[in-house]
């Protein structure tokens, strides 16, 4: 009797370190995971409005320009060039602050900022404005829409922010803008962003107000 209550504990106790290490496994993919793959971010600030509010939570593919070591800022492969155009999480070359962007000049592009507008190779990039739902015509609350490579995207250009340029971005580098031209803080102050400070690229709203919803980017 004694011996087979041995091997009973025997077994619950191996039961036991099986589930253990089951638990630690999954633990363990999930933080690689993050650190590699995806992640999530809460927006502190209103720079890229109308597109992203400020308390907005949104997913990262952290995949999207290549892959890095997990937990470890180096690459494990050569990052990709994103999109002009593509809303990017990025580390601040001023003070490291993860920052949420958008690529507007990639390295070899010639790029002038006036009032917000920008030019790229000599041709302006085309901006649509259009009266808001709803409203007639001549309603003074309109929608400004950019056309960049990665597609159309909403603008809020007010005073335009600081001219810059005109400037080649060297190669490897981004410029960075916000949406918000007249209110955001970004490369037409810090400069140009190294593509190996990009810390993936963001795809999508999910929470907006408290409240789960979808709104891709």
């Amino acid at each position: 009797m004694a011996r087979a209550t041995s091997k009973d504990g025997d077994s619950d106790g191996r039961g036991w370190r099986r589930e253990l290490l089951s638990m630690t496994i999954t633990l363990a993919l999930l933080l690689v995971g993050r650190a590699s793959l995806a992640d999530h971010y809460r927006v502190p600030t209103g720079s890229m409005e109308p597109s992203v509010r400020a308390g907005d939570r949104v997913v990262v593919n952290k995949a999207a320009y290549g892959l890095r070591l997990p937990f470890t800022d180096a690459w494990l492969s050569d990052v990709r060039t994103p999109q002009r155009g593509d809303v990017v999480v990025v580390t601040s070359p001023e003070d490291g602050r993860v920052l949420l962007k958008r690529v507007v000049a990639v390295g070899g592009d010639c790029v002038t900022v006036r009032t917000g507008q920008i030019t790229l190779n000599d041709e302006r990039v085309p901006i649509t404005t259009i009266a808001a739902p709803g409203q007639p015509a001549e309603a003074l609350v309109r929608y400004s829409y950019e056309t960049l490579d990665a597609g159309m995207h909403a603008l809020k250009v007010g005073s335009g922010g600081p001219d810059f340029g005109p400037v080649t971005v060297p190669a490897g580098q981004l410029l960075l803008m916000g949406d918000n031209r007249g209110n955001s803080h970004d490369s037409r102050s810090f400069g140009f962003v190294r593509k190996e400070a990009l810390l993936g690229r963001a795809v999508g709203v999910y929470v907006r107000g408290g409240r789960w919803r979808w709104i891709a980017l």
